[in-house]
């Protein structure tokens, strides 16, 4: 999270009233808490502390699947205790390790598809609350970047920062054409520890890809690559300038509810960015809106409409809109910060959520099918049928509710469910979006217990489907008419397939799987013959063995041969139990 978010996250940076020291300033044996803010952390001691977290976590992985170091047995019950005991440890250790860390376990904390639930929502709760930099070292930054010194720039530059993050802080300031400002400084040495750490995470994940268990089905290399990218994208704080340009452009139109911070390109650069000083009440901040007299119900509406605007109409988003990146003016409009982390759905995406979307209206779960494979969102395999069954069963469970008695949340889970330990591939982009959905949900349930999402985008996605605001211009009757042609194209070659299905079998290109319980009984009884016909063998082997040492004077040798001969004899036993099963149930 940047120093802009975090800012706002404590809900003062943003209002009138200064921010006391004591609120940010940490004590020195707090600083020192932290290995990697020293200004002589060598390289050799980081990569230290990083493979002793990772051969840790690799441990506790191995010993998750050994059942027998859970005392008093294995339950699935406990294996998610356990998992809940080391996702605090992870959050904790990240919090220790710094930035990328922080930013990492941000990042994942979205991928419900790739880790356990309890890894995620611990990872959730990962805040970058770490010790702020010296006013000393951000001034000497500004100077470098800007070029000239601080004093110069500004007419006042207060040097205690408003609130100190992973990336970078903030420090409230005055131009000397006297328009109140808010500076962003990167934390110093910060792109050189993204050097260090993302070049030894690339290691590490080199072995968790090639790994035969946790590599299975999964693409770390390509997970690392996007984490890789947007880490450094949220370095260069000219990208965020853009960003906020973007973003402010596009609600041009809307500048009566919604508010974004002007950029000040002038006193701007890779490390530093100036925006315009927006006070406004944090969005959570319940008591202090209904204080304002600001309608709690009317301000759920506008979030969730505000958002809906972003990904339907412009198909760019703001990936990160937690309550501490929305406040509310006294006027009742909104205020977003921080765009660091934005999302885009380019024009091919569209078309294939459209795709999607249709899918699931009309319950098709080959279409749905078919259109995840095209977003990259799955991976096609050999049998397709489990995966088909799944989405299948979704659409069955989720149309059984009208549209708008529909939970986000819920629908998340249960996509998140269906998809872990499957070949889905979720894009960051997907996961940015119903990160997004879920944490606008919870915050409009916090301004009003009876908001319902659903309810709110219902008018949304029936203009989208019959105006096609995705993309191409799609309508429900271009749908229509496509669906027309292509059940009349697939009319006109039912007899060109057939033939095709019949040349695939003659070349042995289609494979007929029939079961027979029948045949599975035959079989499970002659598996079972040649188990009990090995354990006879063995344990006649032992006795005879015993019997010649006993005829030879070996007495106390032969008993412990004959006591040897009762473990193959008792799995005999078994075997012919099971027969005896297996006879009477058919």
């Amino acid at each position: 999270m940047s120093a802009l978010s975090q800012s706002s996250k404590s809900s003062q940076i943003y209002t009138p009233n200064p921010v006391s020291p004591k609120t940010i300033a940490k004590p020195e044996a707090a600083k020192q808490s932290y290995r990697w803010n020293k200004e002589n952390y060598s390289r050799n001691r980081r990569r230290l502390d990083i493979w002793i977290f990772v051969l840790t976590f690799w441990f506790k992985l191995w010993r998750n699947g050994k059942k027998w170091t859970y005392r008093g047995g294995y339950t699935e019950e406990k294996l998610s205790q356990r998992r809940k005991k080391q996702a605090i440890w992870i959050r904790e250790t990240f919090l220790e390790l710094g930035p990328t860390f922080i930013k990492v376990g941000q990042l994942f904390s979205t991928r419900a598809d790739l880790f356990p639930s309890e890894y995620v929502e611990e990872l959730s709760k990962l805040q970058d609350r770490v010790p702020a930099f010296t006013y000393e070292q951000a001034a000497s930054i500004v100077e470098k970047d800007l070029g000239k010194p601080v004093t110069q720039l500004y007419r006042s530059f207060d040097p205690t920062p408003l609130a100190a993050a992973s990336l970078g802080q903030v420090h409230k300031a005055v131009l000397h054409s006297g328009e109140e400002v808010v500076v962003k400084i990167q934390r110093p040495g910060l792109k050189k520890l993204f050097t260090i750490d993302l070049a030894i995470l690339k290691q590490i994940t080199r072995y968790f890809h090639h790994h035969p268990r946790w590599g299975r089905g999964r693409d770390w290399l390509g997970i690392y690559e996007e984490c890789s990218r947007i880490l450094w994208l949220e370095t260069d704080y000219l990208n965020e300038g853009r960003n906020a340009d973007t973003f402010r452009r596009n609600f041009r139109n809307h500048q009566d509810w919604v508010k974004v911070p002007r950029v000040y390109w002038r006193y701007s650069s890779p490390r530093t960015l100036t925006l315009e000083y927006l006070p406004g009440i944090k969005i959570s901040h319940y008591e202090a809106l209904e204080a304002a007299g600001l309608d709690r119900k009317l301000l759920a509406k506008l979030g969730a409409k505000a958002y809906l605007h972003q990904l339907l109409d412009d198909g760019f988003f703001h990936a990160d809109p937690h309550p501490g990146n929305i406040a509310v003016n006294p006027d009742g409009s909104l205020i977003f910060y921080d765009f660091g982390m934005m999302g885009q759905i380019k024009a091919n995406v569209r078309e294939q959520l459209m795709e999607t979307l249709f899918g699931i209206a009309q319950k098709d779960g080959d279409r749905v099918l078919n259109s995840l494979v095209e977003l990259g969102a799955l991976t096609r395999v050999d049998d397709m049928g489990p995966v088909r069954r799944s989405i299948q069963f979704m659409l069955d469970n989720f149309m059984d509710k009208p549209f708008e008695n529909q939970s986000i949340s819920q629908i998340s889970d249960d996509l998140y469910e269906i998809a872990y330990d499957q070949p889905f591939r979720f894009p960051a982009t997907f996961t940015f979006v119903m990160r997004a959905f879920s944490t606008l949900e919870g915050v409009g349930k916090g301004l009003d217990p009876e908001f319902n999402f659903m309810e709110v985008a219902q008018p949304f996605a029936m203009q989208f489907m019959t105006n096609g605001n995705m993309g191409n211009g799609s309508s429900i009757i271009d749908e229509l008419g496509r669906q027309a042609a292509q059940v009349s194209s697939t009319a006109l070659n039912l007899p060109r397939r057939i033939e095709d299905t019949i040349e695939k079998l003659e070349r042995g290109d289609l494979r007929v799987r029939v079961r027979s319980s029948e045949s599975d009984r035959l079989l499970r009884r002659m598996s079972a013959i040649q188990l009990s016909t090995n354990y006879a063998l063995l344990a006649s082997a032992f006795i005879l063995s015993a019997t010649i040492l006993l005829v030879n004077g070996y007495t106390k040798l032969a008993i412990g041969v004959v006591i040897v001969a009762a473990i193959p004899a008792l799995s005999l036993f078994r075997i012919l139990q099971r027969i005896d099963r297996i006879d009477r149930m058919y």
